[in-house]
């Protein structure tokens, strides 16, 4: 299969997890220059290569398939662009699978899957939690950007459940917004197994291209309900965003700008 655009599938882990979305995108610059892909380039006092990723991550999260878009400027093979990056890409980047797509797609994230390991004494209550949560008419949290405001973010929640002693959080991802892990830890109250060293790994990025028009269901259409802030609120809530720093400075960005606000 040939092509001069294609879509990636490729697995960031190991310590990489704490390697940031713009260091990401550098790394990603040289890979491609040392594999000796005929890369577009961007324009502007800065060119760089035509990479677009569905969906960045926040440091410490394994991505087990994440997307990423490149356009070249000749026609090449996908095998062998599939065989060129991995053999300069650096321990924990793995490139898995490798699409020739039309120049004018693009990878626009409809939903993700996030899967954090349980210790078996909490499975219990966790599981009643997070039924509670799925029960719930509303969900509300506390976001301080980019205007602070109450968001209920019950309608991106897909499903949330514990199987196997595994959290499993299945979440839609909107043009207008998405639910965030981070606060969906907190939520059910096992953020602290992340602070102890627990790797919470995003094991799917679904594209909406990808799949069948006939799914039974869907991400909700139009914008969550708000509420504003009370003034003591937005300074609470800003004092939790500044203790999860730095994990979650990067949570949601894409080179176009912030996806899910």
């Amino acid at each position: 299969m040939t092509g001069d655009k294609f879509r990636l599938r490729f697995a960031k882990a190991g310590t990489l997890r704490l390697l940031s979305h713009h260091d990401l995108m550098r790394t990603l610059e040289r890979v491609l220059r040392r594999a000796d892909l005929p890369f577009k380039s961007t324009a502007g006092f800065s060119p760089g290569p035509r990479l677009v990723f569905a969906l960045s991550l926040p440091l410490g999260v394994d991505g087990l398939d994440e997307v990423v878009e490149l356009e070249l400027t000749r026609p090449m093979d996908a095998a062998e662009v599939l065989g060129r990056l991995n053999a300069q890409a650096p321990a924990g980047l793995t490139f898995t699978r490798v699409a020739a797509v039309p120049m004018k797609a693009t990878a626009v994230p409809r939903r993700v899957e996030y899967r954090l390991p349980v210790p078996a004494d909490r499975v219990p209550a966790l599981a009643d939690r997070a039924a509670e949560l799925m029960a719930a008419g509303k969900v509300w949290v506390e976001r301080t950007r980019p205007t602070p405001k109450r968001l209920n973010i019950r309608p991106y929640l897909r499903a949330i459940s514990v199987r196997d002693d595994s959290l499993l959080l299945d979440l839609w991802v909107t043009q207008t917004g998405t639910a965030r892990a981070d606060e969906l830890l907190r939520l059910l109250g096992v953020e602290d197994l992340v602070d102890a060293g627990a790797v919470l790994p995003r094991t799917v990025v679904e594209i909406r291209d990808e799949v069948p028009p006939d799914q039974p269901d869907g991400p909700p259409d139009g914008p969550a309900d708000t509420l504003p802030l009370e003034p003591a609120a937005v300074a609470a809530a800003a004092a939790r965003e500044a203790q999860s720093q730095p994990a979650a400075a990067d949570w949601g960005l894409s080179p176009n700008g912030p996806v899910v606000e």
